[in-house]
């Protein structure tokens, strides 16, 4: 069997608890720092320790699912979020609630996972593509409409539990436990090949580059710019992919291989990832921050929480409504016109803040247009990733989008804390200046068209399902 609707539920309510991981905690933050004794600017260091822990781990897990199956790094990967997600329960001091909530990462390779699960089944059908889109897509509203239920669900639980943190913190380590029981009943498995082997050294050079790079940007963003070592270590981190290259090129089964890579479906889809990246997971604190400025500073919308939520949830609701139209605008046009529709959108967004920010009425149209562009995007590259990969290597095609999706929100959080910071207002003693959003606002919106124009050279009728030969041709 290929691609059934039974599969399809299963993996919905495993994105569903994704979304909720990723909703939930935002309105406890400030509990959190309460309950275990620290600042604001610390719970940084959970945010940084989670996207490292992503950044390496999840090309090694997608490439081991392409070796034993998607199915068994799905369960192994549910059991340690799961573990992490009690662990967070009874963690009560910074050290150990940051190790745990850096390990709950874990959870980041699920889509990926799915996608490659959802596009080798699809083989059997030779309609793997379009299904994968339409099934991504699905995923995404599902990861969306958890976020969205996880925020609206984590202060209200709270005030159901008399503002206590530990059993708040047990709903969603209920939920992923749950998780683990739906794919070990409901996912079938996918064949790997036989008489694949890992390329160990060649992911311990690929980890060694990704730690620096990750690092060395987190440390920017605390340390400052003006601090050599910080770039020191990005340089490196940088330099080590040189003989990262040149090893795999010599391996017969590399940890990611260098000839697909370079194919024009591809490597556009890659770059895409991490430039929308920089908007999708690191413009949305400076937005926040920006709707609640008081507008003595002389902008801002000075909205109250509430009111910053109502904001958050229409961009949600809009990647939604992207998550959903991508499939159908693809079978209308095609998947490459598609996409690039997508990044416009971003672009389009992002860059009608430089004259429009003065009313959350401008704002909200704003956010919604890249929203659109942003959920169509979530779920595509790495459908199309995988529609890109030869058989055997879909999970790590696609676990390759997340890499560098969480790379660019790396380098967008590092550098929007900066010039935030830099232009720091003297009207009141929190906020930055307009000159500051307004950086923001042009690097999302220039990375976006950079994207756009990366994605005008993926060939015509890539990511398409192969048209069935007439019938006395072949």
């Amino acid at each position: 069997m290929g691609v059934t609707a039974s599969l399809i539920g299963y993996l919905f309510l495993v994105e569903i608890t994704s979304g909720i991981l990723q909703g939930y905690y935002i309105p406890l933050i400030p509990d959190l720092v309460k309950h275990l004794g620290i600042v604001d600017a610390d719970f940084n260091w959970f945010e940084a320790g989670q996207l490292l822990v992503a950044a390496l781990v999840v090309p090694i897990i997608a490439k081991l699912g392409d070796m034993w199956g998607h199915k068994r790094m799905l369960l192994l990967t549910t059991v340690l979020t799961a573990s992490a997600s009690w662990w967070l329960v009874f963690a009560d001091d910074f050290v150990s609630f940051l190790i745990a909530w850096a390990l709950q990462g874990f959870y980041v390779v699920w889509l990926p996972l799915e996608v490659a699960l959802i596009f080798e089944r699809g083989r059997r059908t030779g309609r793997a593509a379009s299904q994968t889109r339409r099934a991504a897509g699905l995923l995404v509203v599902a990861l969306e409409a958890g976020a969205i239920l996880g925020a609206l669900a984590g202060g209200r639980v709270f005030a159901a539990f008399g503002d206590t943190v530990a059993p708040t913190l047990m709903i969603p380590a209920i939920a992923v436990t749950l998780v683990f029981f739906v794919v070990l009943i409901g996912v079938p498995d996918s064949s790997p090949q036989p008489g694949r082997s890992l390329d160990v050294m060649g992911f311990v050079i690929l980890t060694a580059g990704l730690l620096l790079i990750t690092s060395g940007l987190t440390f920017l963003r605390i340390a400052g710019p003006e601090t050599w070592w910080v770039w020191a270590l990005i340089v490196i981190g940088t330099l080590v992919f040189v003989p990262f290259v040149r090893y795999e090129r010599r391996q017969p089964d590399p940890a990611i291989d260098m000839k697909v890579l370079a194919q024009p479906t591809m490597w556009p889809v890659l770059l895409t990832a991490g430039l929308i990246g920089i908007s999708l997971l690191g413009a949305q604190a400076p937005l926040s921050t920006f709707a609640g400025t008081d507008p003595i500073n002389g902008y801002g919308l000075g909205l109250a929480a509430s009111d910053i939520s109502n904001l958050i949830g229409a961009y949600l609701v809009s990647m939604i409504v992207g998550a959903v139209l991508f499939p159908i605008v693809s079978t209308w046009a095609t998947p490459r016109v598609a996409l690039i529709g997508g990044a416009c959108l971003v672009a389009l967004g992002y860059l009608l803040f430089l004259p429009f920010h003065d009313t959350a009425a401008q704002v909200a149209a704003n956010m919604v247009l890249a929203g659109l562009g942003s959920g169509a995007l979530v779920g595509a590259l790495p459908s199309a990733a995988a529609a890109a990969a030869p058989r055997g290597q879909t999970g790590i095609a696609a676990a390759l989008t997340n890499t560098t999706k969480t790379i660019g929100g790396s380098f967008a959080s590092a550098i929007f804390g900066v010039v935030l910071f830099a232009g720091a207002s003297t009207v009141t003693a929190t906020a930055s200046s307009i000159v500051g959003y307004m950086q923001v606002w042009t690097i999302c919106g220039v990375g976006a068209l950079a994207a756009t124009v990366l994605l005008l050279f993926v060939p015509r009728l890539a990511f398409a399902d192969p048209v069935a030969p007439i019938d006395g041709q072949t």
